[in-house]
């Protein structure tokens, strides 16, 4: 029962705060064009008189609107996934659709918390440890927003990665105070950091940016705080390639992506991170056990 009543409070909370991670995503997006016009800087003109109002009145007087028709949202049009479901997916005044994104924000968000209490790989019975736990559900919000942004418009913000690196660190801190022995601990999260960070750094000098972007680096930092071991940072690393050559190499023959497409990365390296923090220690022993 006590059980229940967790995953319960874990799907509401998380469908909570996928809303406002939905919210952040377009917000963010509103300054990210305001200030590319403030520095005359190319932006999409027509997305930005779309979204400017977003962010008129200041952030403190920031209110939900449609993005069509300005109609301002009331607190019945806020119910995560309820309300979109009850309007079929439309704006209640204009009727255009809303679109997908923030339903599946949400929905991914409560996945992401149910998941993470389900599949949490280390027991949950210190305050220490709880608060690593609560680090990492407020962190998956953070991925969740940098995930959506990235596929949607190529590019990780500085604002959510620099917020996802200080709750790494903050989750390093816990790691190291928890551990017997602080030392490898340390280096083990150094060695994470190289991998998931130091690597793409290197690529992106080498490249001068065209391989890949530098808010990449500063996530693969942010996530190799969160692993703080440099084994899982090597399982994200791996499953993040996999997964990128079983969507793209498809989708090359088939002739949906040229060999001068853009493709966004960030959202691999986070389900390669997932993927590493559920499984990454199953994952390890298993082939230790059949290499050996």
């Amino acid at each position: 029962m006590e059980n229940v009543v967790i995953y319960l409070a874990l799907i509401l909370t998380g469908l909570c705060l996928g809303s406002f991670a939905g919210a952040m995503v377009w917000r963010l997006r509103a300054r990210q064009l305001s200030e590319d016009k403030a520095h005359h800087e190319e932006y999409d003109k027509d997305e930005y008189q779309r979204l400017k109002k977003l962010t008129t009145g200041g952030a403190a007087h920031d209110r939900s609107r449609c993005l069509h028709c300005s109609y301002v949202l009331r607190w019945y049009d806020l119910i995560p996934l309820v309300s979109w479901l009850s309007l079929r997916g439309k704006c209640r005044q204009c009727h255009i659709p809303i679109g997908y994104l923030e339903p599946l924000i949400e929905l991914g968000v409560a996945l992401l918390f149910v998941l993470s209490f389900a599949f949490w790989p280390y027991p949950l019975e210190t305050p220490l440890a709880i608060t690593q736990f609560i680090i990492w559900l407020v962190a998956g919000v953070g991925l969740a927003i940098l995930f959506s942004y990235d596929t949607k418009w190529f590019l990780l913000p500085d604002r959510v990665n620099f917020v996802v690196i200080g709750l790494g660190v903050l989750s390093v801190a816990i790691v190291i105070l928890r551990s017997a022995d602080r030392l490898n601990a340390l280096l083990s999260v150094v060695g994470a950091a190289v991998i998931l960070s130091g690597l793409y750094l290197v690529l992106y000098l080498i490249s001068r940016g065209k391989w890949i972007g530098f808010g990449d680096v500063k996530l693969g930092l942010g996530l190799a705080l969160l692993l703080a071991d440099w084994r899982l940072a090597f399982v994200a690393l791996f499953a993040a390639n996999l997964i990128g050559c079983l969507i793209v190499i498809p989708a090359m023959i088939s002739g949906r992506l040229k060999r001068d497409s853009h493709v966004p990365f960030g959202p691999l390296l986070i389900l390669g991170f997932v993927i590493a923090q559920f499984a990454g220690i199953y994952l390890i022993e298993t082939y230790l056990g059949v290499a050996l």
